[in-house]
């Protein structure tokens, strides 16, 4: 994708910004559970076998107006809360848009800041905002997890498949981005080798289900990958981009969006909204609306057990 749009630079440099919250998931037996990132860890977060890892999404690195000057430090709290978890977790992964404009300097600072992460790693997948006038290349100097130089790729651990998707190289605002032939088709052959009783874990940008079709939140194939995705036990889809915590469950599919730590956005549908823009709140009430959830997912159950936590509480 190569893009000179101008005014969408503009626009996405002009976002007011928000601080947000981190999510903690731990593994155990094939049972997912998310836990705020202030959370004290339940023993099943440090039971044997158990595989804990953090979430963190639209990070915006680059911004600087005045609704939060310091993005940074919106993730450096974020950063110290999950540094003092009593269980440590093995990984970080970020579901997208690290950057605000897709420059060097925004990639680069956010490459540094992430090692201040006491976890083995972080996994990345490309937002929009990673993906401005040269799509992901730029993004991929500084998060290439495979070294083949595209924005999908697979990794196992702790008796998880994990993948990573992208989702925004054909974005354009008001319509539904899509995966692609290319990436689907690479995704049946990684599918092919896993084992149906292996959980799964999917990382995404835009999430892979319709939210609200007029502002382009949802990815137009992504029927095709959840359909090679259904016949798993247990699977667990990871997305940011709307900025705000909406969940599904389609069987043993269970779908996630996450906070962002850079600005909220409006419900989906939100009357009188023609497009999706930041929403600012007074500084003293940030602290009410930023939160943590615990989640339960229990394989082949359709309800999910929540506890939502605020920050100020």
């Amino acid at each position: 994708m190569k893009t000179h749009d101008t005014g969408r630079r503009q626009a996405l440099g002009c976002l007011s910004a928000w601080s947000g919250a981190a999510v903690v998931w731990t593994l155990s037996g094939g049972i997912p559970v998310a836990l705020g990132a202030t959370h004290t860890a339940t023993p099943q977060a440090g039971a044997k076998g158990a595989l804990t890892f953090v979430q963190i999404s639209d990070t915006h690195i680059g911004f600087n107006k005045a609704a939060n000057p310091d993005v940074v430090g919106s993730l450096r709290h974020a950063i110290a809360d999950i540094n003092a978890l009593p269980v440590a977790p093995a990984f970080a992964v970020h579901t997208g848009d690290v950057s605000h404009l897709s420059r060097a300097d925004e990639f680069g600072r956010a490459k540094e800041i992430f090692q201040e992460l006491h976890v083995d790693r972080i996994h990345t997948v490309p937002g929009e905002h990673d993906a401005i006038d040269d799509g992901i290349a730029g993004y991929l100097k500084y998060f290439d997890h495979d070294g083949k130089g595209r924005g999908w790729y697979s990794f196992n651990q702790g008796g998880v498949h994990f993948v990573g998707l992208t989702n925004v190289l054909n974005f354009k605002a008001g319509t539904m981005a899509a995966l692609g032939d290319d990436q689907l088709a690479w995704l049946k052959k990684d599918l092919a080798g896993v084992s149906h009783s292996t959980p799964i874990v999917v990382l995404a940008h835009i999430p892979l289900w319709t939210i609200w079709e007029p502002w382009g939140w949802g990815t137009a194939d992504s029927d095709q990958a959840l359909a090679l995705l259904r016949p798993y036990g247990s699977v667990t889809v990871l997305n940011g981009h709307i900025h705000q915590v909406l969940q599904k469950v389609e069987g043993h599919v269970s779908l996630h969006t996450a906070m962002s730590l850079a600005y909220p956005l409006p419900a989906p549908g939100q009357e009188g909204i023609g497009e999706p823009g930041p929403v600012t709140v007074p500084a003293g009430e940030l602290g009410k609306l930023l939160g943590t959830r615990q989640l339960n997912l229990v394989r082949g159950q359709r309800e999910l057990a929540m506890v939502d936590r605020p920050l100020d509480r």
